[in-house]
């Protein structure tokens, strides 16, 4: 059955997101970051920042908070069992730093069917407590049909 398209332009309640140092250390240390802006609080003040410095992949903590409402959403009947990760997309603007507040809000950008194949494209728009955008996400998942 192909899947309904009545919730494009759907967009979901917008998640706050405190980034704490410890997390962004751990992030970083998990994805092999190495720059002493990520874990050295001097290094990173010395540099300019407030506070340590999250890799820009961070984005998918801060933001998969609110993608996440799309993925689970009952009014688009995504079948979890059977999803595939399609792809994600980034684009950047400031870079994130501990201490900070983002608040994310998604929406319901595509469906569509192709084949035995459904497409469900979320975007992710995150901000700071400045109003600043530091990234805007698209979020691509594929489900297989279940039978």
């Amino acid at each position: 059955m192909p899947p309904a398209t009545d919730a494009i332009g759907k967009i979901y309640p917008a998640t706050v997101y405190a980034v704490g140092r410890e997390k962004v250390r751990e992030y970083a240390a998990a994805v092999g970051e190495t720059s002493p802006l990520h874990f050295d609080l001097v290094a990173a003040r010395d540099a300019g920042y407030a506070d340590v410095v999250a890799p820009p992949m961070f984005a998918v903590v801060y933001a998969g908070h609110s993608v996440v409402q799309g993925i689970f959403d009952p009014e688009l009947g995504i079948d979890f069992a059977h999803l595939v990760h399609g792809g994600q997309a980034f684009s950047w603007g400031p870079l994130v730093v501990a201490g900070e507040e983002i608040e994310t809000a998604t929406t319901v950008k595509e469906i569509s069917a192709r084949g035995e194949l459904s497409f469900y494209v979320f975007e992710s728009v995150s901000r700071n407590r400045s109003g600043k955008t530091v990234c805007i996400g698209t979020w691509t998942n594929i489900v297989r049909s279940g039978g």
